[in-house]
């Protein structure tokens, strides 16, 4: 009786300690994969390492791309992005390779053609993934939707250096202080993200821009560009240590098409 009970005291701290490495190890994607060009955990390597990421080496819709005003087709048919947003408690979280806002229950949705996709998240890259005329942002911001089928659409937004932007003001000293742990922001209005006018956008069909590089996903991504203060993107990039720069390289567009609103030529065309 004696040893039964000592060795399942033994086999206890076993699983303690194991479910500790597992939870420790699973706390994020840092270790999993980088943005180090040329390193075996780099971009070019992602499909290599999981099969589930195969498609970051083969895919033929990834993300994200050089828009290239040249060659866009002007579309009025896409019509302006219809948004309904809602005010709802959200938190921060350091995942390794960035830094996600997420919401806690509904926060509104986004209308794309009579399909509705609910926001989940937002999160920051720096500099830019995609790039205009092949030229890169100093940041840009991924609004994550998702739809009852789990189909994705995100909306992204670029950054130059300027005046503070008005959301980061908010998560600041929350940003500074994150670490590894999440905390918890209170009320957030995801309208807040969009006020600075423009409608116009590009629309293409590709990934998500980290492992695994799930593919048609609906990518809106806004011509206007915003602001955002040197404090402000000095303070996202010191949070990851090795992951100052979490930009995916542009991806080729294999013969995919580059569609562009105009909310002008809309009015003409009617």
């Amino acid at each position: 009786m004696i040893i039964n009970l000592f060795s399942l005291v033994i086999l206890l701290l076993i699983l303690c300690s194991s479910s500790f490495l597992v939870s420790a190890s699973d706390s994020g994607g840092g270790n999993e994969y980088n943005y180090k060009k040329g390193d075996s955990k780099g971009p070019e390597n992602w499909g290599n390492l999981k099969p589930e990421w195969k498609l970051c080496g083969n895919g033929k819709l990834q993300s994200p791309i050089d828009i290239l005003n040249k060659r866009v087709q002007e579309l009025p048919q896409l019509g302006k992005l219809e948004k309904d947003y809602k005010l709802g408690p959200a938190f921060l979280k350091n995942r390794f390779n960035d830094v996600m806002l997420q919401w806690k229950g509904y926060a509104g949705k986004l209308n794309l053609n009579g399909t509705y996709y609910k926001l989940i998240q937002c999160h920051w890259h720096t500099p830019s993934e995609h790039t205009l005329n092949g030229s890169k942002f100093d940041m840009e911001q991924h609004c994550v939707h998702q739809n009852s089928k789990d189909e994705i659409a995100v909306i992204g937004i670029w950054y130059k250096i300027g005046r503070p932007d008005p959301l980061l003001s908010k998560l600041l000293n929350h940003i500074k202080s994150i670490r590894d742990k999440e905390i918890d922001v209170g009320i957030i209005n995801p309208a807040d993200i969009f006020k600075f006018g423009g409608t116009k956008y590009y629309r293409h069909i590709g990934s998500l821009t980290s492992p695994p590089c799930t593919e048609d996903v609906i990518w809106t991504v806004l011509k206007k560009v915003k602001t955002v203060s040197v404090e402000q993107l000095k303070a996202l990039k010191a949070v990851n240590h090795g992951f100052e720069e979490n930009a995916r390289p542009t991806q080729d567009l294999d013969g995919r098409k580059v569609w562009f609103y105009n909310p002008r030529k809309e009015k003409k065309s009617t």
